[in-house]
């Protein structure tokens, strides 16, 4: 099941007093960046973190799944509206984010 336009709204206004959320779509789903850094995936119309050491300390209680199928464990978020943690997750989780890989230039030929 693919996540609805109206679930990836509803994750965003949760988000909305973090600033500079951006969603990109994937395949049905949708990957969110926090200025510029990933730290989140809307899939089936959850929302998952990635389980940084921050987010892990923060969401003690929340279980690890994987997003999609083979993926890797991420934080589920069950509490959605509890705008107030969330507000503070995510920026606790920048500075232990990669920054995305650039990408390589096409040749010219």
């Amino acid at each position: 099941m693919a996540t609805t336009k109206e679930f990836l709204n509803f994750v965003l206004e949760q988000l909305s007093d973090t600033g500079d959320i951006r969603p990109r779509p994937m395949m049905g789903e949708y990957i969110l960046y926090y200025r510029d850094k990933y730290f989140a995936s809307v899939c089936d119309n959850r929302l998952f973190l990635k389980p940084v050491p921050s987010a892990l300390a923060m969401l003690p209680s929340a279980p690890l799944e994987p997003s999609h199928e083979g993926g890797s464990p991420m934080i589920l978020v069950e509490d959605l509206d509890n705008r107030e943690l969330l507000s503070q997750v995510i920026p606790a989780m920048y500075d232990e984010l990669p920054f995305p890989k650039p990408r390589k230039k096409k040749s010219g030929k």
